[in-house]
């Protein structure tokens, strides 16, 4: 990690002396994948915080999670389940209909993790963002934080993006500047939530 952290400061100093503050301050950082969920369970949790704060996020998939019977799985609850009791935990229409089909996609076998973890991120994402309710930001979210992929620039999370452009130029497109740090792009990824306090969940 150290030498990753070398290389990053020496390429963010011929980009912009803030970018390089920023990654100093921050230090040298971890990509470490968190598998402490079963593979269908995070992902639901990972579209439910789509475009919410962390804390939103956090209380809505606490309500969902509250409502499931003691010794029944989540994916078995979200297939029976009344829609009007997703909406009532504060998932949208369209976050309700997604985790039920990926709840049934994991019933069918379609989520199998270690299938999934074989396969390049380009081909996995694919493969996620075949399903219903599913897009790019959330196959990068799980590429980065479930299989620990270290070349993932998710270009469509805004946190990440905005503050690349203040940290470089807004006239510089950020899939160009980001580019310039592969083959570890979600390292600076996480540098950008680090900087300011948003790392996902």
């Amino acid at each position: 990690m150290k030498v990753i952290h070398e290389q990053f400061l020496a390429i963010a100093s011929t980009l912009s002396p803030k970018l390089h503050f920023a990654i100093a301050q921050n230090g040298s950082l971890k990509l470490v994948a968190k598998q402490n969920r079963p593979f269908a369970e995070q992902l639901c949790r990972t579209v439910v915080g789509q475009q919410l704060s962390l804390k939103a996020a956090a209380s809505i998939w606490g309500r969902l999670v509250a409502n499931v019977p003691a010794g029944e799985k989540l994916s078995d609850h979200l297939v029976t389940v009344d829609p009007a009791v997703l909406r009532s935990c504060g998932l949208s229409g369209a976050k309700a209909r997604t985790v039920v089909e990926l709840a049934q996609a994991a019933q069918a076998n379609q989520l199998n993790s270690k299938e999934l973890g074989a396969l390049s991120p380009t081909e996995r994402t694919q493969r996620l963002t075949a399903l219903w309710g599913i897009g790019q930001w959330t196959a990068d979210m799980m590429g980065i934080f479930y299989f620990g992929d270290a070349d993932i620039w998710p270009d469509g999370d805004v946190t990440a993006r905005k503050t690349l452009e203040k940290l470089t130029s807004k006239r510089r497109k950020t899939i160009r500047t980001a580019a310039q740090f592969s083959p570890y792009r979600s390292y600076l990824a996480l540098h950008m939530w680090r900087y300011v306090d948003a790392v996902p969940d």
